[in-house]
């Protein structure tokens, strides 16, 4: 018989995040920062809406696009973070990762060359590799900056067609410095590329200013802007993200959109409106909490001798485990079984994430007090 399964599919795994999350269910009593699921409730305000929306039998199929009143609500929450999109220009998908397929397969042809940070979100190379693509890995330096050199030098010789950017960043917690956007900007303004520039972290920057790559308005038909609204309104089942783009290359995403899902949920999207609307104060109180717990969390690893860097963006913090000379899934694997506690390996995110482990930080207090506290232990015994 035939082979089955594409061979393009027989290439990825399943998430490294989520295979060590499977993990978990093998254990009794495991406290578990292994997912980006923050414990804070939808907003009231949200859940009202969604509600409302069935009630009026909001439950039809909506434009491909989203509805004109969400995307019109996005196009001003971008504003807020001085980048300029119109509601034409934006395209309401199921989730930030729906937005992120259906923006690579609208631009990658098989072997056309995508450049991914060394240490990323998993699905970036995931996507490209499904697509045919060829991934090259760009490096980063010790703060989990990008090293622009390095960059220049694979841009020069390799001639890639995309760049991916994703700031604030998952698993490090690094945001875009104007500096380093200011860098960036001069590099895409330069050289025949496109940037896939991932956001879904927006709202959680603790820096007053935020720095994006979609600010520039002059190198704009070479972005594509992907956001969501999962960590923003904590609704990550609810699956409401957006791609934003000039209109000839999002009339491209669309149609992948379009074979793909149709349309975003209907109710999700009329709950996100209201959230856009009303409910900011909420996301604001969230981010202050978020900023405790990293506060905690961090002087946390500290004291217990970690090497970190203190994130400014995101809820993860991703410290070096170089020193205790195992593998970042060993050292996991074994601070599962031996103290009950899961976090994820760095190794996950890339071949430049090994020799780290990415900590989750939105979970309740006493959660991370009694995961920090295992950890602790474990680091004594070893």
């Amino acid at each position: 018989m035939k082979k089955i399964i594409a061979e393009n599919v027989n290439k990825i795994e399943i998430s490294g995040i989520r295979k060590f999350f499977n993990k978990v269910s093998q254990y009794e009593n495991v406290i578990s920062l292994t997912l980006g699921q923050p414990d804070f409730k939808v907003p009231k305000g949200v859940k009202a809406a969604m509600i409302k929306a069935i009630n009026e039998d909001k439950t039809t199929y909506t434009p491909n696009a989203g509805i004109k009143e969400l995307r019109e609500e996005i196009s001003k929450y971008l504003k807020t973070l001085n980048i300029n999109y119109n509601s034409d220009e934006v395209c309401v998908t199921v989730g930030g990762s729906e937005g992120l397929y259906a923006a690579f397969a609208a631009v990658i042809n098989p072997k056309d060359k995508v450049l991914i940070p060394s240490i990323a979100y998993p699905a970036y190379e995931s996507c490209v590799n499904l697509l045919g693509g060829t991934v090259l890995n760009f490096k980063l330096d010790e703060q989990f900056n990008i090293d622009m050199e390095n960059l220049k030098r694979i841009i020069r010789e390799e001639k890639p067609k995309v760049l991916v950017l994703s700031y604030p960043s998952n698993p490090t917690g690094a945001v875009l410095t104007e500096k380093l956007r200011n860098e960036i900007y001069t590099l895409i303004k330069e050289n025949d590329i496109l940037v896939i520039t991932d956001e879904i972290y927006s709202s959680i920057c603790f820096n007053e200013k935020y720095y994006s790559i979609a600010s520039y308005e002059d190198i704009k038909e070479k972005i594509i802007f992907v956001g969501g609204f999962s960590k923003m309104f904590s609704m990550t089942g609810l699956r409401i993200g957006y791609v934003c783009a000039y209109k000839n290359i999002l009339d491209s995403i669309i149609k992948v959109h379009q074979y793909n899902v149709s349309c975003a949920t209907s109710i999700s999207q009329y709950g996100v409106l209201e959230g856009l609307r009303n409910c900011m104060e909420d996301v604001e109180y969230m981010k202050c909490e978020f900023k405790k717990r990293r506060d905690y969390v961090y002087n946390s690893l500290l004291n217990m001798g970690l090497e970190v860097i203190k994130p400014e963006g995101a809820f993860y913090l991703f410290p070096s485990i170089k020193k205790f000379n195992i593998s970042s899934e060993e050292f996991c694997d074994r601070l599962l079984k031996e103290q009950g506690v899961a976090i994820v390996p760095g190794s996950a995110f890339g071949k430049g994430g090994e020799g780290y482990i990415r900590i989750s930080y939105c979970y309740s207090g006493e959660e991370l007090e009694k995961a920090l506290d295992g950890l602790e232990k474990f680091i004594y015994n070893m």
